[in-house]
């Protein structure tokens, strides 16, 4: 009895470790998927299609295109905004579109800057911001009445945001003014110019240490701020060109995607030291954090590969074939899945785990 309990207890262990694998694929959703978000209270994935001019809603539960949404040109990105239940979607129209979660009608059309390319949302204060890259500018976005409530200039071609939540401050990274912008969140002013490197790219946050990390394309580097003082308290060594940044805060570890050299950088939260390098496929360009499983997703562009990387050993678990040059990622943790937008050939790929 005691043997029969025991290798059951295996067989159940063995099937809740079970390697993340291709689920399914999702056909013309769009020409040019390029961005991925995912919509908590509904249940859905929203898909924004470059050359298609169009975000397709796709169903969390089924996996099916239950909607397509007309933005008026081609979108750059799509936020996801949990405290009004809207989708935010920039484009090259000069606006951001927003869709409301529940119908997945559009509710407005706001007027932007020229090139809106990035999104992001602080659901604290309800509002959105978007970086504008040929107008050197970050529109603010009221989420409660759907307005424009500030116009904040930063520098030439911003490239990324991000939120700081101790802070609430918003960093710009400005690629061609080599510098991160700190923007007030309560006040919508500048409140500091920090240097980063030659050609920032990507940033995020670390919630656990309030630093801020920024990839710093020309210098082959990671820009470390401090979240309090927004001064820089180390510059990381990582690959070539170096792009997407991703947060493990269960293991309080970065992660940087190395476009050239085919790998991802490890850098500990706490010292902000290299623990490892990890080989990843061919032009690695999107990350992705699944706290349920405590894996770290990379999108490699050039040969159409998810790597799985695990957030405690830093080993390659699992490489995944997917669609034609993946460049982004989302998690629907309620059906434990993970969305690779494929660029090349109209579809998402769709990993469980």
């Amino acid at each position: 009895m005691r043997r029969t309990v025991s290798v059951f207890l295996l067989v159940c262990c063995c099937l809740t470790q079970r390697a993340p694998r291709l689920g399914t694929t999702i056909e013309n959703v769009g020409a040019d998927p390029w961005a991925l978000c995912y919509d908590s209270i509904d249940n859905k994935v929203y898909c924004a299609n470059f050359y298609g001019a169009s975000v397709a809603v796709i169903d969390g539960a089924t996996d099916s295109v239950i909607a397509t949404v007309d933005v008026g040109g081609p979108p750059h990105d799509v936020c996801y905004n949990p405290t009004n239940n809207k989708v935010y979607c920039a484009g090259d129209s000069a606006r951001v579109t927003v869709i409301d979660g529940a119908t997945d009608g559009v509710v407005a059309n706001l007027a932007a800057g020229d090139g809106p390319n990035v999104l992001c949302c602080d659901p604290a204060s309800n509002r959105v911001y978007c970086a504008n890259s040929s107008s050197s500018d970050v529109t603010v976005i009221d989420g409660a009445n759907q307005s424009v409530i500030a116009t904040v200039g930063v520098g030439s071609h911003p490239m990324a945001l991000c939120h700081n939540r101790a802070g609430n401050k918003v960093y710009c990274a400005v690629f061609r003014g080599d510098s991160v912008t700190v923007i007030d969140g309560a006040t919508n002013d500048v409140v500091a110019i920090v240097a980063a490197g030659n050609g920032p790219r990507a940033l995020c946050y670390n919630s656990a240490d309030n630093k801020v990390y920024c990839s710093s394309e020309g210098t082959d580097s990671v820009i470390v701020i401090d979240g309090a003082t927004d001064g820089v308290v180390a510059t990381v060594a990582v690959g070539l060109v170096p792009g997407a940044l991703c947060y493990n805060p269960t293991n309080n570890k970065v992660y940087c995607a190395n476009f050239y050299s085919d790998d991802v950088t490890v850098i500990d939260g706490a010292t902000n030291s290299v623990v490892a390098t990890v080989a990843a496929g061919r032009g690695p360009r999107a990350l992705c954090y699944n706290p349920v499983d405590n894996k770290v997703y990379s999108a490699n562009y050039h040969n159409n590969t998810v790597t799985v990387i695990d957030g405690a050993t830093n080993g390659v678990v699992a490489t995944i074939i997917v669609g034609g040059g993946p460049v982004d990622l989302c998690h629907n943790p309620s059906q434990r899945r993970i969305y690779v937008a494929n660029s090349t050939d109209s579809s998402v790929s769709v990993l469980r785990y």
